[in-house]
Parts: C-alpha cells; structure tokens; sequence
C-alpha cells in the first residue's frame, strides 16, 4: 500500500500471514537517544485469525471514550480515490475506513494487538480444497446509509465490478486468482462470474492456485463492499455509498472532507469500529510546517485535530521531540513501509547506469532533511527489517558510505559511455520532497549525470507514476506489505505480470529470473524456507539495481490535546481513525 502503498507478510501459510509490526523502544544504530524505535531491532507481533465469536460486534469501548463532539484533521493533500475498487494508496485507506467494510477486517485492541475477524462475514472464511475454495457468510441486520440491507447481489457486484475497464488503480490479486478473470470483462453487461457463487447469505470463491492467506487478502480496504444500485461506475470514486458507522456529508475536492453519522449502522454487527465524534471534518492543503505549528500551538478546533498523511515536520522534530509536553501528543510508530526510488526500466536499460544511481544516492543527507533519525533508517533492502523474509546486505555500499560514492558512481558511468547521462525524476509537490529532490540532483551531477527535476501534483502523483508510457527515468515510491509476507511485496511489485497503468510495478521490471523466483517462492508452503526466498528474491532485485533503496519509516503523529483514542492500525499501517474520540 503507499504513501507508500499498502500499506503491510506470509508465504503461502496463515503463520507466516500472521506477523505485522509494533514499535519498538531500543535505541537506534545510528542514534544515541534510547528514546528512538530502532527499525532494525524492532519486533514482530502475529496477527491471528479470530473465531466466529470475535468477529460478532460490537467492538470492545474504549477506556474513558466519549461520545460527541467533531474530530478534524490538518493534511497536504486530498485522496485520488474512495471508491473501494480504485483504493491502494495508504492514505486512501485510513481515510475511508469509518465508511466502508468489508467481508474481513483488522479488530485491534486498546494495546495495538490485531486480529483478522469477519467484518460483514460472520467469521474470517472457510477455507476448502487447500485453498482453493473460499466461503463467507454474511450477518444479519447490515444496512447501507439508505436503510437497505446489504444484499447478495451486493456482495457478487463487488467483486465483479472489480474487472471493469475503468477500475485500474486498486490491487490486482482477486481479479487474478479467480477462476475464469482472465477473460472476464466486468458485470455491466449482465454477465456474471461463475467463480462467484452465491448461494442464501453464503459467497464463495474458486480461485485458480491455492491461497490460505485469502482471508487476509480481502481485509485490504480495496475490496471494500458496493450498493449494486447505487454504482455510478467512474462516478462512484467521488461519493462513495457508505456501510460503515459514517457517511459522506459534504465534500470540496482539494480542500474538505466531512463525514456524518450513519444512522442506519448497527454497532452489534461491527467488531471493528467505534463511532464516538458525530462529525469528521478532514481539512487539506497543508503543508508539514503548517500542520505542525499549529498543533503545537493547540488552539480552538485544532485542539481536536489527527493527521492521517502530515507527521512532524522535519524542521520541528527536535523541538517536538525533545519537549516532554509536546512529545505526549506524538504516536511513533515503526512501520512496516520501505520508501524507494524506482527505476524506469524502459528508460535505463544499462545496468551500469542503474548501479551508478544506487552508488551515487545521498542517504545521509536526505535522512538530516526528514528530520534525522528520529524519523527513519537508512534502507539496503527492498523489504524492511520488520518484514518476515528480510535478508541484510548492502549491495551498493550504504552502510560505509551514507552519503554516497561519487567516485564509483563516475567509473560506472566512464564503463558505460555515459557520462552526462540524462534522468528527468518525478516528485511530489511538497516542501519537504522539493529539499529532498534538490539533494538528489546535487548528488547524482556531483556524479556525471545530467538531471532534470520534475514536480508532480501531489494529489496525482502515483497515477502519473503509474502510467507506463511515463516521461520519468526515477520516481519517489514506497510500499508497505499488503498483509502480513515477502509475496505480497514482490508479487504486485516486481513481478512482470503487473505491468500496466494504475500498477503498482513503477519499474516495470519484467525480468525473467525475478518472474520464475517470485511464482517458485509462492509455491513455498515451509514459513522458514519461504522467508529465505523472499530474501533471495530482494536481492536479485537489488542485484538488477532496478530500485535505490531509501529509507524504513519511524511514523510520527501529532494530534491535539483533545483527541483521545489515539493507537495504530497494524493492519492497515495507519492511525485508527475509528478508536478516535473528542474529549469534553
């Protein structure tokens, strides 16, 4: 998932699925404040999968929660999409989970602990055939916003809705597993699927390879539930027909977001939400600076403020940090999410030239710019420490050299002829990504290349970047497990299958070797020798140098002094927006 992308790990096993991130207090390697989450020592916690019991609502109160009140947030920028099919952006789907469900969903408890339970489904799914055949039941007494109950014909659109034509930035797996998707063109013409079988309130699923991690597959915010007769197809992504505690109330694109209650929910049939505040008002056009200042100045309605996107500043980490006070109002959380620049493959075809960007790459410099390490580790490795999987190696000398090799990155160039290579680099239109693309360009010249910085829009950004025919040679990406294992990073990725607009392959890597070993570790059903092939596939990456690895993510949140309820979604790697409460 990204701000990263998906935000989230498993081999082909629900033990290896079961594993996401907390944070964790060690200090950091490359710090001396124990105050610091180390990426890198951070542990692990499962995720299990939850009894039919769990999955009944309503979801456990909050201790010293109230009802009432509005909560608002203070973010950059406005969301690509809300329509479920069309969700894979990180944001996306913090945004949108106090409005839509799903058929499984993460519940999590006071202390961060999450479990996969049936949302709408009355368990996590029933799994037949090894894992070929999924079932789902469906509660009693699921209403959309209108009154009208959920019905089967609902559930079946959902996911046949998810082949249509206009669907082209939401994940992929669904539409790729299902028996017969390969030729399946959508619903709109009155078509069903028969690898959807309803049967009374009972779905099930015939997919082509063998998934036991299925369930968690469908807890992804992508493959939240449609009103069949309120799909208004393209328009669907403006205004979203709600399932959940809220619904869209009113909505300034670019600017604001308001969600009120929906008085058709039915807190028994939820285990996963709580709907305390009777209003969000999400407020955009922030900038990280201006988010900051004003929760540290805690006044009027941004006393009750959460950010979904905007973390401290890098300008105001220190002082943030380092002042007790302030400090109480900061969720820190070690994420799951690996932030990297791809490579565009189509572009950059030499090797060497591609090693060279790796070499050449100012980590050191870019990390002091997000605010030092208090806010991230230096990355060497597609997958992030925290990942089941996870192999450590520096192919490109990071660790020696963290602010670069200029030096090498010029021979490479000299071997190659192409000194005064040109790259013309995507990112988004922040303050921050403006510091950071300058350092890049410094760097990379001080290194024999020519480079041309290109602004995106921030609210467009990774559908730009997603397009194949692209005019960018390296983009700032980044991408969190989708659920808890290596294939649900490499698959969607790096495999060349997902090459296509709206994919989330940015490199569009379709390298042969990197194909077989992704299909080959899928197949792996051992946790422990799965894990190792997902390390080797990371480094048959890194080898392609088809990626420069970045930066692991050290989330901090600041909220005002009057929002409670503040604890992190593992599940979906975000601030849980329905635990959240405005206090009197």
């Amino acid at each position: 998932m990204s701000f990263s992308r998906r935000n989230f790990l498993i081999a082909t096993g629900v033990a290896a699925a079961s594993t996401t991130v907390l944070s964790a207090c060690s200090s950091s390697d490359n710090s001396t404040d124990k105050n610091i989450p180390s990426v890198s020592k951070a542990k692990t916690m499962n995720i299990p999968v939850g009894t039919k019991a769990d999955s009944a609502g309503p979801a456990a109160e909050v201790p010293g929660a109230v009802k009432g009140g509005t909560l608002y947030s203070l973010d950059q920028f406005d969301m690509d999409h809300l329509d479920p099919a069309q969700v894979y952006v990180a944001t996306e789907g913090a945004i949108t989970r106090p409005i839509l469900r799903g058929l499984t969903g993460y519940k999590v408890d006071e202390k961060g602990a999450a479990t996969l339970v049936g949302d709408v489904a009355t368990d996590a799914g029933t799994m037949k055939n090894g894992g070929k055949t999924w079932s789902f039941t469906i509660k009693d007494g699921i209403k959309w916003e209108d009154g009208s109950a959920l019905s089967m014909d609902d559930v079946r659109h959902t996911f046949e809705r998810l082949f249509a034509s206009f669907v082209t930035e939401g994940p992929r797996y669904v539409q790729q597993w299902l028996v017969g998707g390969d030729k399946y063109k959508g619903p709109y013409d009155g078509k069903h699927l028969d690898s959807v079988e309803v049967s009374g309130n009972t779905v099930t699923f015939n997919l082509t390879e063998a998934r036991t991690d299925f369930n968690f597959t469908l807890a992804m915010p992508g493959y939240g539930l449609v009103n069949k007769k309120k799909d208004t197809k393209e328009k669907y992504d403006k205004q979203p027909f709600a399932l959940g505690p809220y619904r869209i109330g009113n909505r300034d694109i670019g600017k604001s977001l308001t969600y009120v209650r929906n008085e058709h929910w039915d807190a028994k049939t939820d285990p996963i939400r709580n709907a305390y505040p009777d209003k969000y008002v999400f407020q955009f056009g922030f900038e990280l600076v201006a988010s900051t200042d004003r929760y540290i100045a805690d006044k009027g309605n941004d006393q009750y403020a959460m950010s979904i996107f905007n973390e401290v500043a890098p300008e105001r980490i220190a002082q943030v940090m380092t002042n007790a006070t302030l400090k109480k109002r900061v969720l820190t959380q070690v994420d799951t999410v690996t932030y990297y620049w791809p490579i565009n493959m189509t572009r950059i075809k030499d090797l060497k030239v591609r090693q060279a960007i790796n070499y050449a790459w100012p980590h050191q410099q870019l990390q002091t710019i997000r605010g030092g390490a208090s806010s991230s580790e230096l990355a060497t490795t597609i997958l992030s420490p925290v990942t089941p999987g996870y192999a450590k190696f520096d192919l490109y000398g990071t660790d020696k050299k963290p602010g670069g090799d200029p030096d090498k990155a010029k021979a490479l160039l000299k071997e190659a002829g192409k000194v005064g290579q040109k790259l013309v680099i995507a990112y988004q239109s922040s303050d921050a990504s403006v510091k950071s693309a300058v350092a890049i360009k410094n760097a990379l010249e001080a290194a024999g290349f020519q480079v041309v910085n290109k602004q995106v829009d921030k609210s467009t950004f990774y559908t730009q970047i997603g397009k194949v025919d692209n005019t960018f040679d390296l983009f700032a990406a980044g991408w969190s497990p989708d659920w808890p294992n290596g294939y649900s990073v490499f698959y969607p990725c790096w495999d060349g299958k997902n090459i296509g607009d709206g994919r989330s392959n940015y490199a569009q890597l379709n390298d042969p070797g990197v194909n077989k070993a992704i299909d080959a570790a899928a197949k792996i059903t051992d946790v422990t020798q799965a894990n190792k092939a997902w390390g080797e596939v990371d480094r048959q990456v890194m080898e392609l140098a088809a990626v420069v690895p970045d930066y692991h993510s050290i989330r901090n949140w600041m909220h005002g002094s009057k929002v409670g309820g503040v604890i992190y979604d593992p599940g979906n790697t975000c601030v849980m927006l329905t635990k959240l409460y405005a206090m009197k």
